[in-house]
């Protein structure tokens, strides 16, 4: 019998690396859509390249292979105001979005699941539950939001089995070197000053095999058509906390706090509702904070200079 086949659109990224090699373990033919080449390949897994925001360039990719599971979490995260390149920002996450499902043979499909942000909750309460209305504050969440009301328009009139997976704060070993935490865990490893923000925002940080785990689960189930989905471990901690845990597991590392001013209408609050999660899918995360901290501390310790 064929092999089930996964496509995941980003699947060079930090997330999409780990999904597809996921869906190797599991037994998946997994495919992975970038718009360059990865620099590290995973053995394996077929590797296609098209501009996502291009719709013949992704037919010419992907318009002949019919899949049963696809994984959207394509494009960079990226907080630029509208009026500073932020149309290019929505080009990125919304366009593509449109040309990728035009593109899909969906006689086979079981799921197609998009990874949204925390950002689309914008100054809304915490915990943040999927029933709230979003307040987008930048065209990265915008997008955001206006990709999970696409596909929830598209289950409820033409029953297309989308699913939303709303991520807070994933990380683990892989992650970007400009993101925040591993950036915070060099700064400390080379023992130098950095600076920060004064760091009293409540933030939720999820270790990259429960975020994983969790996805598969979505990816499962056949209850989650049209559903936004958090996905994150429901544990607050304030960004100065884990700069904090990262000097004292490290041993060294000067942060400046206060350095670094918050952003326009930042939230100051921002943790997930994940009862939904618990209740639709069976999932709730694992691995605790110290733990997962520990685990990306030893892989950037590893790391080759």
């Amino acid at each position: 019998m064929a092999k089930l086949k996964l496509l995941v659109v980003g699947g060079t990224g930090f997330i999409g690396s780990h999904l597809v090699r996921e869906g190797l373990k599991r037994g998946l033919d997994s495919y992975s859509l970038s718009l360059s080449k990865s620099k590290n390949t995973i053995s394996g897994v077929t590797y296609l390249q098209a501009d996502i925001r291009n719709n013949e360039s992704v037919v010419n990719a992907i318009g002949s292979i019919k899949f049963d599971y696809v994984i959207h979490c394509g494009g960079y995260i990226n907080h630029v105001n509208y009026s500073n390149g932020g149309d290019n920002v929505i080009q990125e996450h919304l366009t593509s979005l449109y040309s990728i499902v035009k593109a899909l043979d969906k006689t086979n499909m079981k799921r197609f699941l998009l990874l949204g942000s925390s950002d689309e909750y914008g100054a809304a309460e915490a915990p943040q539950n999927e029933n709230i209305r979003e307040l987008p504050i930048s065209p990265y969440s915008f997008a955001k939001v206006a990709g999970a009301h696409f596909l929830q328009m598209l289950f409820r009139t033409e029953k297309f089995p989308g699913t939303i997976a709303r991520l807070f704060l994933t990380y683990g070993p892989g992650q970007d070197d400009k993101r925040f935490l591993p950036q915070i865990i060099k700064g400390c490893l080379e023992n130098k000053e950095f600076p920060t923000s004064s760091g009293e925002q409540y933030r939720d940080f999820c270790y990259i095999d429960d975020t994983v785990e969790g996805l598969f689960k979505i990816l499962e189930s056949t209850v989650v058509s049209g559903e936004i989905i958090n996905i994150s471990s429901g544990v607050k901690v304030t960004i100065r906390e884990m700069i904090e845990k990262v000097v004292g597991l490290v041993g060294s590392g000067k942060p400046k706090f206060g350095e670094i001013p918050y952003r326009v209408g930042e939230n100051m609050a921002l943790y997930a509702d994940v009862n939904k999660a618990y209740e639709l899918i069976g999932w709730k995360a694992s691995v605790s904070l110290d733990d997962g901290l520990k685990r990306t501390i030893e892989f950037y310790q590893n790391q080759k200079p």
